[in-house]
C-alpha cells in the first residue's frame, strides 16, 4: 500500500495547501487541490462531513461560517443549500466524489469530522473501490473504530489517540513492541503532531520504536522549513503542510522530492 514505508518521504498537501500565498483563503477547494497536484503533490489531505441528504463534503468545519459567505451547520443543510455558499467569495464546497474523480492518480488522507460521515465514507470507499487510495483517521476513537469494523480492516487507518499515547509512553523498546503487537494490528501509521500540550510527541525514540514496529510516522501540520528539516533528520516518513511551496523546496534541496 502506498502509505506504508517504501523508503520515500510522503508530502501531504494539507487541505490542498491552505496557506500557500497563491491560494490562501481557498482551503479544501478544487482550486487548492489542483494547485497542489500541479506542484507535484500526489497525497492530498482533506476532511469529511455529511450533508443532511447524505453527501460527503471535503470540508473541515462543522459550520459554514468561518470560510464561506454563508452560515449554518453542515449536517443541517442539503447539498443544494451548501452549493450556494462560496469559499473565498468564489469557490464552491467540493464533494469527496468530485475530488476522487478529478484526481484519479493521487491518494487521499481523510479525517472523519462527524459521526454521520462514518457509515457514508465506508460505503463510499466500497462503492468506488478506493481501498488502496485512502488512509483514514479521526480524533474520535469511536468513529475510527466503527470505520475499521465497517471496512473490515481493508482501508489503512491512522492510530487512535489512545494507541498513540500507549506507544509514546512505553518505557522501553521491548514494551513498545509488546504494545505494537497487541494494538498495532488495527492501524497502519502514526499521524501525530510534533508537540502536544507541552509534550514532544515525535522524539527520536518514538520514531525508532515506530519503525521497529513497522509503522511509519507522519507529522502534522508543519509550515516552518527549519522544523521540516529537524523532523526529516529525525527520520519521519511524511509531513503534512499548509505551505506546499516550502515543503517542496525543502524536499528538493535534500534530494527527497518524488
Amino acid at each position: 500500500m502506498a502509505y506504508l514505508q517504501d523508503g520515500r518521504v510522503l508530502a501531504f498537501a494539507h487541505r490542498g495547501g491552505a496557506y500557500h500565498p497563491e491560494i490562501e483563503g481557498l482551503e479544501n477547494t478544487l482550486t487548492a487541490f489542483r494547485h497542489a497536484v500541479a506542484l507535484g503533490y500526489d497525497y492530498l489531505e482533506t476532511d469529511v462531513h455529511t450533508t443532511r441528504d447524505g453527501v460527503l463534503l471535503a470540508f473541515h468545519d462543522d459550520v459554514l461560517d468561518r470560510v464561506t459567505d454563508r452560515v449554518g451547520s453542515v449536517c443541517d443543510l442539503d447539498l443544494a443549500d451548501i452549493r450556494e455558499a462560496r469559499i473565498g467569495g468564489r469557490e464552491q464546497v467540493p464533494t469527496l466524489l468530485e475530488l476522487v474523480e478529478a484526481f484519479p492518480d493521487v491518494s487521499f488522507n481523510v479525517d472523519i469530522k462527524s459521526e454521520g460521515a462514518v457509515d457514508v465514507l465506508a460505503a463510499f470507499v466500497a462503492e468506488h473501490d478506493l481501498w488502496d487510495r485512502m488512509l483514514v483517521g479521526s480524533f474520535s476513537p469511536a468513529r475510527i473504530a466503527r470505520f475499521r469494523r465497517l471496512t473490515g480492516g481493508r482501508v489503512p487507518t491512522a492510530a487512535q489517540p489512545w494507541e498513540i499515547v500507549a506507544f509514546r509512553l512505553a518505557p522501553t523498546a521491548g514494551v513498545a513492541r509488546w504494545v505494537a503487537d497487541r494494538v498495532g494490528a488495527g492501524f497502519d501509521a502514526f499521524q501525530v503532531p510534533h508537540r502536544r500540550k507541552g509534550l514532544r510527541v515525535v522524539t527520536p525514540g518514538f520514531v525508532r520504536r515506530a519503525h521497529a514496529a513497522g509503522k511509519p510516522v507522519h507529522v502534522w501540520t508543519i509550515d516552518d522549513p527549519d522544523e521540516m528539516v529537524e523532523l526529516l533528520e529525525r527520520g519521519v516518513d511524511g509531513l503534512f503542510t499548509d505551505r506546499t511551496d516550502l515543503l517542496k523546496d525543502v524536499l528538493v534541496a535534500r534530494g527527497l522530492w518524488h
